[in-house]
């Protein structure tokens, strides 16, 4: 049988689809604060949610032992956990089925000898990767069971980020077995792609500091910070040492976000720019064309959700906006690659 074959291809861009739908409910569940309600790990219990008002009064209680209900929640009634719960639930139960349909197709593949030796390596990347993820979001989920009842803002970005990187490198493998044929390109345009990409990955990993420090319910007015002021003096007096407030200040960090969406068109701007200097196929004007129509829509949905202060349906869009940005990105640096 063809090593590599068409139902490889397959698996692995549904790998990519469900990572897409995870990444897209993990935002739904921040956004709704339903991310804490469930506070222990049952790998295979776990995925039965309560089926009874025992089982569910149960988990109510076990919610109640934490902070979250205890400092914000106390109002709560089981019909109103029970909305959270949910968000978190289907969140964890994704997590469970990527696992599967990585795993099982891939032990398949392996064994009837449908995979070249590269593509093997890569796989295993893929598993450590993908159990990183799920190792980081029990991590997160710890810090916001002990004090405060908020999860940390660094672990949020960490888990998140492992998810776009996650899907990335999915997709890259997926791409290398779609176009196994390579070509001579121009290297300081692969290069510029290259560092279109990482500026791309700090504006997501700053995307995420927003989310979970909730920094986008402030400063909400757009071009300015606030009326009159590009720069809104916490940006630099709400933390000390002055560096902190740029990675743990509620303002300076959606100061950072603002100014690297402008870096990040900028950037993508200036590698349309730069293709035009170029002879290129059908695949590379489709990915840079992508590219540039969706960085207007992302900046656009960006200054939305700032002057509309983050309603659940907008800030979901923004991520998958961020997803489809990055895949767009992925797909054009693979297309300029030897």
């Amino acid at each position: 049988m063809k090593k590599d074959n068409k139902r490889v291809i397959y698996w692995l861009l549904t790998g990519c689809i469900l990572i897409f739908i995870m990444v897209i409910v993990g935002g739904i569940t921040r956004l709704t604060h339903s991310g804490l309600s469930i506070s222990n790990y049952k790998l295979i219990s776990g995925t039965i949610p309560p089926m009874n008002d025992l089982e569910w009064q149960e988990a109510f209680d076990l919610y109640k032992e934490y902070p979250e209900y205890q400092k914000l929640n106390n109002h709560f009634s089981l019909e109103d956990f029970k909305d959270i719960y949910f968000w978190e639930w289907f969140h964890r139960v994704l997590g469970r089925l990527i696992g599967l349909v990585f795993i099982i197709p891939f032990l398949y593949f392996l064994i009837t000898k449908q995979l070249s030796k590269p593509t093997i390596k890569k796989s295993f990347t893929l598993l450590i990767m993908g159990s990183f993820q799920g190792f980081l979001g029990w991590y997160m989920v710890k810090s916001g069971l002990v004090d405060r009842p908020d999860v940390s803002h660094f672990r949020l970005a960490a888990h998140l980020t492992t998810a776009f990187l996650t899907f990335a490198y999915t997709f890259w493998v997926a791409l290398d077995l779609i176009y196994p044929k390579k070509k001579d390109i121009s290297k300081s345009f692969r290069n510029l792609v290259r560092v279109g990409l990482v500026v791309l990955l700090i504006q997501i990993i700053y995307g995420a500091f927003v989310a979970g420090l909730d920094a986008g319910w402030i400063h909400n007015h757009w071009p300015m910070m606030s009326e009159g002021k590009f720069m809104h003096e916490t940006v630099y007096i709400e933390q000390t040492p002055i560096y902190k407030n740029f990675i743990e200040g509620k303002s300076g960090v959606q100061f950072v976000h603002r100014i690297l969406a402008y870096v990040v068109v900028l950037m993508v701007i200036i590698i349309w720019r730069k293709s035009k200097q170029l002879i290129l196929t059908k695949n590379q004007v489709i990915g840079i064309a992508v590219l540039l129509g969706m960085v207007f829509i992302q900046f656009l949905l960006g200054v939305l959700t700032i002057i509309l202060q983050v309603p659940v349906w907008l800030g979901v869009a923004h991520q998958v906006g961020a997803f489809i940005l990055l895949s767009a990105m992925v797909f054009t640096l693979h297309r300029f690659s030897k």
